[in-house]
């Protein structure tokens, strides 16, 4: 849907009768613009359609493209007012957002790729094609640095210590933190920067690493995209964005025996209780192992 229904109405029962001021209207009509595009890409035409489901989808969607969560909460404040409105005039009989939380509300579980579904999202990338060595390298540094998609969309070259297969990475509040990585990624780096990137650059290209055909680094949503693309050609039905790469890369090193202060301290976090979430898959398998193995578990009791 180009537009959401009825929003013309909505908008003037803002002004008129809740008398909003002018930057508030303006707030609710960009985030409800938004939603309308977004249900569009996913081939939603009818206010009808819009379920709960798909509301908590689309807040998931926002999150993992790294949208600040205070923005995420004016856009769930935002759905809320127009389908209570929608709701008012007879128009919808149950209200699709209410039970759609704030991120300040809950805490979202990361979804989680394997080790082999990595692989197989790697392995997809057709690297004949243009922008196919860009993508792998892409791909490769999110895994093996755990970056966010603000930080590798504003990744540059003079961030890469090559020699001590480190990176200096940029985070929330410009804090540095350095982090290992591996030669895999260095290695497809390198080939990018050797044989694709000055196809990209132009003459008003900067240092960042990761360029579009414009020659201007690529938006967190272009990555998003990137991302998409590749996990579909790669068979996975799994909902993938830009974070799931990071919390594959935090949660393959608890797994692996990493020590969480290790991970928090490549993760950028400030509070280790952020880097406890990522132990939920290393504690479910830990679980089943012992369901599967121990001589007194429910499986083997019998």
């Amino acid at each position: 849907m180009n537009a959401l229904p009825y929003l013309t109405s909505f908008c003037a029962y803002l002004k008129l009768e809740k008398t909003l001021s002018d930057n508030t209207l303006a707030s609710y009509q960009f985030d409800l613009q938004r939603l309308a595009d977004w249900l569009s890409r996913n081939g939603v035409e009818r206010l009808e359609d819009v379920e709960p489901d798909l509301l908590h989808r689309y807040i998931r969607d926002l999150h993992d493209v790294g949208f600040a969560a205070s923005s995420i909460q004016r856009t769930v404040s935002s759905l809320r007012a127009f389908f209570a409105f929608v709701i008012s005039e007879g128009i919808l009989q149950s209200d699709p957002t209410e039970l759609l939380e704030s991120p300040k509300a809950s805490r979202y579980l990361p979804a989680v790729l394997t080790i082999e579904e990595v692989v197989r999202v790697l392995a997809a990338v057709d690297c004949a094609k243009r922008g196919g060595i860009r993508d792998r390298a892409m791909l490769e540094t999110l895994y093996a640095t755990g970056m966010r998609v603000s930080e590798i969309a504003s990744f540059t070259l003079e961030q890469i210590l090559a020699n001590e297969s480190l990176v200096r990475i940029v985070g929330k509040g410009s804090k540095e933190r350095i982090v290992p990585i591996g030669d895999a990624a260095l290695s497809w780096i390198d080939d990018y920067c050797k044989t694709e990137r000055p196809g990209f650059s132009k003459s008003h290209s900067d240092s960042t690493v990761f360029l579009g055909r414009g020659g201007k680094g690529l938006s967190r949503m272009a990555i998003w995209k990137i991302i998409q693309r590749h996990v579909r050609a790669a068979g996975i039905t799994k909902h993938v964005s830009p974070h799931t790469f990071r919390h594959s890369f935090a949660t393959h090193l608890l797994e692996g025996g990493a020590d969480l202060r290790a991970v928090q301290e490549m993760l950028g976090h400030a509070n280790i209780v952020t880097t406890e979430i990522y132990t939920h898959v290393d504690r479910e398998y830990l679980k089943e192992v012992h369901r599967s193995f121990h001589p007194r578990s429910a499986k083997q009791a019998g």
